[in-house]
């Protein structure tokens, strides 16, 4: 499935579709909801991730953690309707990492482990090889207008009710 973005407000307004599926389509896996995020400088990865965590109901500022490798969100005094019974969301953007492994020394293997967890991955195709394979994945890329965006998915659908929005659809 392929997505055209026009604007910011579209590509929020997918972010928040994608969360309210991916949330309800997870209640079957055994391990975290993993969403990892591939695409060039400037495609909308962490406008996207924003607006993911926002849903979720995380307020105060959101930053890619490009520096700090990997910030938590917790799920305090948030309602478990709008957390959908997680109780963590994980941001980590792997820009800085050269090897999976590095991502491995912070604990990713706890937290993947853990139903109850999120994890939102920028650059995720750095450490493809830890990931479960049961990841859910989106792919930016510019198009040829200055704000337009192409959004993929591979094997995994989760907003066909989003085709009745403003941003364009396309099939693959």
């Amino acid at each position: 499935m392929v997505w055209r973005i026009n604007s910011l407000q579209e590509l929020k307004k997918l972010a928040r579709a994608f969360a309210k599926k991916a949330a309800r389509r997870a209640a079957k896996r055994r391990g975290a909801l993993v969403i990892g995020l591939v695409g060039d400088l400037g495609a909308g990865k962490t406008t996207f991730a924003q607006a993911f965590l926002r849903s979720f109901g995380i307020r105060g500022r959101i930053t890619s953690p490009t520096f700090i490798l990997m910030k938590r969100y917790e799920f305090r005094g948030v309602s478990r309707f709008v957390s959908h019974g997680f109780a963590s969301i994980f941001h980590i953007d792997c820009y800085r990492f050269k090897k999976p492994q590095e991502l491995i020394t912070l604990g990713f293997k706890e937290i993947l482990a853990d139903p109850k967890n999120i994890v939102v991955i920028e650059l995720a195709d750095r450490v493809k090889k830890i990931l479960p394979k049961n990841t859910l994945w989106l792919y930016f890329e510019h198009g040829k207008k200055e704000n337009e965006r192409f959004i993929k998915t591979r094997n995994y659908s989760p907003i066909p009710s989003f085709a009745n929005a403003s941003a364009g659809r396309r099939a693959n």
